[in-house]
Parts: C-alpha cells; sequence; structure tokens
C-alpha cells in the first residue's frame, strides 16, 4: 500500500494502483449506479489532456530558452511553471496521454457516471492515470507526486469546468460522425424499398381507416425522405458543438493560466482531433451554459420521433398483412408458430428512451446555476447514451428489418378491389355524387368496386385499370 493525502486527510491506496486518493473518495461517494463513463468521453479526455500538456511543455520550452538568453517574460499575470520537465519526462507524460486517447487505460477510469462536483472526480481520476503511468514509464513508484503531481502538473492551467465540457462536445462530435453513417444506411435501405415497391398500388389509410389509393413505394419514399431529414440535422449538430471553453479554467476567465497557454491549446487540439474547434469568443457564456447539449438532444429526439413512427407504421402494415417483415426469432413460449415484430418493437423501445433522455438533458441544462453547470456529469451520460443507443439502432433496423421485407401483393390487391378507398381514383370519371351512391350499392350487394362498375358499363375494363394505376394515382 503507499499513503496518499488532501486537504481532508490521508487514504491507504494499493501500491500499483493508477488511481489515486480523489479518485479513492470518489468511489465511496459516488458507488450509485455502477454505470461506467463512456469510452469515447475517455478518450476524448486523453486527447485534451494531451493538448494541455503539448501547449504547456512548448511554452515551458520557450520560456527554458528566453531564460537563457536573460528574456524571460514570466510575470506573476502570465503564471510561472511549478517546475520545468526534462525531455524523458514530457515523453512519458505524451505516452500516457495517448495511451488514454487509444483507450488502453480505459479499465482504469474507475469513478461513476453519476457523481457530484460537475465532473471534478472524473477529471481526477485521468490525472491520477496520468501521472502514474508516466512514472512507470519512467521506472519510478507509483504515487510519487513530487516528480509527477496529478494536480500541479497533470491539470496544470486547467479545471474541470473546461476540461469536461470540451471532452464531452469532442465524444459527441465523434459519435455523431458514427450516427451518420448509420442513418445514411437506414436512408439508403428504406429508399430501395422505395423502388422495389413504387408500382405496387394500394389503400393509403387516414386516422388509420381507408382513405384514398397511394403505392406502397410512395408510403417508404415518405419514411426515406423522413430520415434524409435527419441525415441533415445530424450533420449539422457538430457545428454547435465546435466551440469549446478550453483554456477558460474554472468560470471561463482564464484565471491562472498564461494569455499564450489559453490562445495556443484550442489550437492543438484541434490539430489533434482533426475537428473544426474554436475558443469560445466569450468563455465565460460557454462555461455557465449547457444549452447547446439541449440543442443537440432535440435534433436526436427528432429522429427518434420518426423512428418511432416509422416502426410503428411498419408492424400496422405487418398486420394488415400487406408486406412481411423478417422473422427473427420465435415469437411465443406457449404460441407455437407465432413470429412478433421484435426489431420494430426495438427500435420503437429505444426511441423512446431517447425521448426520456432528452426530457433530463433539458432539465439539466436548465437547472445549472451562475457561472457553472453542475450537472455536466448526468448531461454527459444521458446524451452520449442516447448517441451510443441510435447508431446500434439504425444499424440493425436497417440490416435485420428494412433490407429483408417483402410486400404481399396479393393481399394488397385483394384489399385493393374490395375496399372503397379505389371510389376516389374514379372521381375524375364518374364524379362524387354518383360515386357516393356507388358505395351505398357496394356495401348492400356486397361486390367489389371494379366487378360493380364494369356490369353496370360505368367503366371499361382499361379506363378502370389506368384510374387505379400507380401513374394516375400519383399524378406522374
Amino acid at each position: 500500500m503507499r499513503t496518499e493525502h488532501d486537504m481532508l486527510g490521508t487514504l491507504e491506496i494499493p501500491k500499483e494502483s493508477y488511481a489515486g486518493i480523489n479518485t479513492q473518495r470518489a468511489l465511496e461517494n459516488f458507488a450509485v449506479s455502477g454505470y461506467k463513463v463512456d469510452e469515447d468521453l475517455i478518450r476524448a479526455y486523453g486527447l485534451v489532456k494531451l493538448a494541455c500538456m503539448k501547449t504547456i511543455f512548448n511554452l515551458e520550452e520557450e520560456e527554458k530558452r528566453k531564460k537563457e538568453k536573460g528574456k524571460s517574460e514570466l510575470t506573476q499575470e502570465n503564471c510561472s511553471p511549478v517546475h520545468l520537465f526534462n525531455y524523458s519526462t514530457q515523453t512519458a507524460v505524451f505516452q500516457a496521454c495517448e495511451e488514454l486517447a487509444e483507450g488502453k487505460l480505459s479499465q482504469y477510469i474507475l469513478v461513476d457516471a453519476f457523481q457530484g462536483g460537475a465532473g471534478t472526480s472524473l477529471n481526477m481520476n485521468v490525472n491520477e492515470i496520468i501521472a502514474n503511468r508516466a512514472l512507470e514509464i519512467l521506472g519510478e513508484q507509483k504515487g510519487n507526486y513530487e516528480m509527477i503531481s496529478p494536480l500541479n502538473d497533470i491539470n496544470k492551467y486547467q479545471s474541470t469546468n473546461d476540461t469536461f465540457p470540451t471532452a464531452l462536445k469532442i465524444a459527441a462530435i465523434f459519435k455523431l460522425k458514427k450516427l451518420e453513417k448509420t442513418v445514411i444506411e437506414l436512408q439508403e435501405a428504406l429508399q430501395k424499398k422505395e423502388q422495389e415497391f413504387s408500382d405496387i398500388v394500394k389503400i393509403g389509410r387516414t386516422e388509420l381507416v381507408e382513405a384514398v389509393l397511394t403505392t406502397l413505394g410512395k408510403e417508404f419514399s415518405a419514411y426515406a425522405e423522413a430520415i434524409s431529414r435527419d441525415r441533415w440535422r445530424i450533420y449539422k449538430c457538430e457545428e454547435r458543438l465546435r466551440v469549446v471553453n478550453l483554456g477558460g479554467t474554472a468560470i471561463g476567465t482564464g484565471l491562472g493560466a498564461p494569455k499564450k497557454y489559453i490562445f495556443a491549446v484550442v489550437e492543438n487540439l484541434r490539430d489533434l482531433t482533426k475537428i473544426g474547434l474554436a475558443r469560445a469568443e466569450n468563455m465565460v457564456e460557454n462555461t455557465q451554459n449547457a444549452d447547446v447539449f439541449s440543442e443537440v438532444s432535440g435534433i436526436l429526439k427528432a429522429h427518434a420521433t420518426n423512428l418511432i413512427k416509422i416502426s410503428n407504421d411498419l408492424r400496422l402494415l405487418g398486420s394488415f398483412k400487406e408486406i412481411e417483415l423478417p422473422a427473427m426469432q420465435a415469437g411465443s413460449t406457449i404460441m407455437p408458430g407465432k413470429i412478433n415484430p421484435v426489431i420494430a418493437e426495438m427500435v420503437a423501445q429505444v426511441g423512446l428512451k431517447v425521448l426520456g433522455n432528452d426530457v433530463i438533458i433539458s432539465h439539466a441544462s436548465a437547472l445549472g446555476q451562475l457561472e457553472l453547470n453542475q450537472n455536466l456529469p448526468l448531461i454527459a451520460f444521458s446524451l452520449l447514451e442516447s448517441l451510443n443507443l441510435l447508431i446500434n439502432t439504425n444499424k440493425i433496423f436497417a440490416q435485420k428489418c428494412i433490407d429483408g421485407i417483402r410486400a404481399n401483393e396479393e393481399k394488397i390487391k385483394s384489399d385493393l378491389y374490395c375496399g372503397t378507398a379505389i371510389l376516389t381514383a374514379l372521381l375524375p370519371k364518374l364524379g362524387y355524387e354518383k360515386l357516393s351512391a356507388i358505395s351505398e350499392k357496394i356495401k348492400e350487394s356486397k361486390i367489389g368496386v371494379k366487378e360493380y362498375v364494369l356490369e353496370h358499363n360505368l367503366l371499361t375494363e382499361e379506363d378502370f385499370e389506368y384510374l387505379i394505376s400507380a401513374e394516375h394515382v400519383l399524378g406522374l
């Protein structure tokens, strides 16, 4: 064991642990959910710390050269370094940050996803891992913080309040890029069905009652268009997240950090992430407010709304026997042969979860106070969870449901000729009054529309088939 201390006292820490006293206190204080911190958030934090360390070391090297020439510019205002690292120490710290960014140290992020302190426990867990891993690389004992300190060195010129939201924005952008790809896959799957079903004329329904004729392809085109709109919204989301407050430290004023660092650190982070990040013009505002996360969540909510609508429509069309959804698994433990629309059901459930997360994010964003939003850990968990769910769901929906849908043309045609929706297609030839009378006579005689109009010489068969063709129904 090794002994570590903080302002509250001392704790015994396992000798080989990458985590330190701050992580240990968080484990004791926030053992609430067992939910892990999102992997992309951990990796993004590694990139943030790497950008900070590179910026600091570059400034320290510059300062070292100036000192040698007797031209040092360090003052109390621009915060002189606690100490200058040598080359091997710099290399070790960089390697530790890179390993965290690559996911090699993720298993040592131990703190619960839900925590007080606006994410301070996660920030310190990260700082301790980087410090202790760097010490290990140098062949030093973990916990030798006189050489590399989690606070004085790895957290230098930083605060949880600028590193956490910056890491969250980067993690969200990474996931949005993945989500966009799966949305494209779903859109293309729906477009293929639109083409495949383009000539299949069927009954269109409003308020679940027969209305007018449409085509199965046109129904799928509506689904594809809705998802296309989601694709554009999701693509534009990245713009909302590119503005970061890194360098703003505690409340966005940059207190404790030199100006050169503040202006350089976001540039270094931009190079590392390959994302067009920009330093907020008003970092105090950017630190206070979390509405951007609420805005992005709203876009995810809109996408979830479309997924729920489409999945429920497919279940209805399957219930009407107009389409056959892929059989994915046995549907009952007591009813042999029953197959349920399980993928569509799962999609709707995920959609509802995303809607619920949006409510959480909206309230959590609204309930920040004054210079900081203390609810960032909850916002992070809920937003990244929604993104993960949607990424996986779109892919499964496309591959295990949409791709395998088959049209039941026989049933569609049978319903078409027996229903009253077909009457609207005959309006140009027979008029509303005559068709209303025909509707009543059909109900009395219980014969089909086609049979009735041909039997009474109201239309030729050629005219009838044209009027109910896809070309006429869609006004092509």
